[in-house]
């Protein structure tokens, strides 16, 4: 068994929200979280208490009206597991949270506590032939790299999961998580079930997006900087 897994083993089908309006998460890679308001913390304690488990979910435009109480959020989104966790003196935590598998919301749930939860349904890839993978990861990789230059490690890291045999499921994962696409793109390579389309649909928005000047962004990193909550 392995370690996705073994984290979903005892997951019930009730996944605890927590809707940012900026982040994407994806299968295959790890994001850093801050967690400070008192609500989360709460959805951490109990995450931590139980499966460990928290589903990244991106809300829709128009949610600053409503933030505080229970905005519309895509109903398409990636449930994680706590893989490290820092409870900081005054409540708040630091933490690493590893992306697991797509889920759909079913049916969110009426509030119980302070965060919001759901049940969901876990989502899965349909696989592409050979004929189609071995093409769409040629071309991938032809065309990732330029998104690096001028950071040697990041790109050095890139060309090295190009090498390691990794499905195109997951290089579409990691670097549509990876670059610096439009959010909205982000989540539509989430929500896209089928490989080959997943993978066509990161080589359309690299040709919509201009690589960034690398003389005018900082050093990107494998996994990004802790993004708050």
């Amino acid at each position: 068994m392995t370690e996705d897994q073994l984290s979903l083993k005892n997951f019930c089908g009730t996944a605890r929200l927590f809707p940012l309006p900026n982040l994407v998460l994806f299968p295959s890679v790890i994001q850093p979280l801050h967690i400070f308001e008192p609500r989360y913390r709460e959805m951490m304690a109990d995450a931590l208490n139980g499966d460990r488990l928290l589903a990244l979910v991106l809300l829709r435009s128009g949610w600053e009206e409503d933030y505080h109480l229970r905005p519309p959020v895509h109903a398409v989104a990636c449930l994680g597991a706590i893989s490290n966790e820092e409870r900081l003196s005054d409540g708040r935590y630091n933490l690493l949270l590893h992306g697991l598998r797509r889920i759909r919301i079913v049916e969110e749930l009426p509030p119980a506590k302070l965060y919001r939860s759901a049940r969901v349904e876990l989502l899965d890839d349909v696989a592409p032939s050979t004929e189609e993978e071995c093409p769409l990861r040629e071309e991938l990789g032809r065309r990732v790299p330029a998104w690096f230059a001028g950071h040697a490690a990041a790109m050095q890291q890139a060309q090295q999961l190009f090498e390691t045999g990794l499905p195109l499921s997951a290089l579409c994962d990691i670097f549509g998580f990876a670059l610096p696409l439009p959010t909205e793109g982000k989540q539509l390579l989430l929500e896209e079930l089928d490989v080959t389309r997943r993978a066509r649909l990161l080589l359309t928005q690299l040709d919509e997006q201009k690589p960034p000047d690398p003389s005018k962004i900082p050093e990107r990193h494998f996994p990004p900087e802790f993004s708050s909550n």
